[in-house]
């Protein structure tokens, strides 16, 4: 079974930048499409964005392409959330997610494993 811990969440002015880790242990991190989402209280949890097996295809929410970069590391089983000009609206915990299939889904039901998730406080 996998299991995903994330890491690198905290308390940032507006503006500054946060890099979020999400480490793997279990099954073969290179099968897995990956993904983060966030949930904010009171919302619904979203996708925030993807990345293939491979690393090659990424995909990413409309409202954070361009501020928010998501990379992996195979060889360290682990994926990143580099998250740059951040607002109070992107308060929220953080969650790392995997997929059992090799589609790289923007829907929660489309994931398979989750981490515990991450909380990222943006000040004004």
């Amino acid at each position: 079974q996998v299991q995903l811990l994330e890491s690198g969440g905290g308390l940032v002015q507006a503006g500054g930048s946060l890099r979020l880790s999400c480490a793997a242990t279990g099954g073969t991190f290179s099968n897995y499409p990956m993904a983060w989402f966030r949930q904010a209280p009171g919302k619904e949890r979203e996708f925030v964005a993807g990345i293939s097996r491979s690393g090659v295809v990424k995909k990413y929410a409309d409202s954070r392409q361009g501020r928010f970069t998501i990379s992996r590391d195979n060889a360290k089983n682990t994926v990143y959330l580099q998250m740059n000009s951040l607002k109070p609206e992107d308060t929220a915990v953080y969650y790392c997610a995997g997929a059992g299939t090799v589609v790289l889904g923007s829907r929660p039901d489309e994931y398979d494993f989750w981490g515990q998730g991450t909380q990222v406080t943006v000040s004004s």
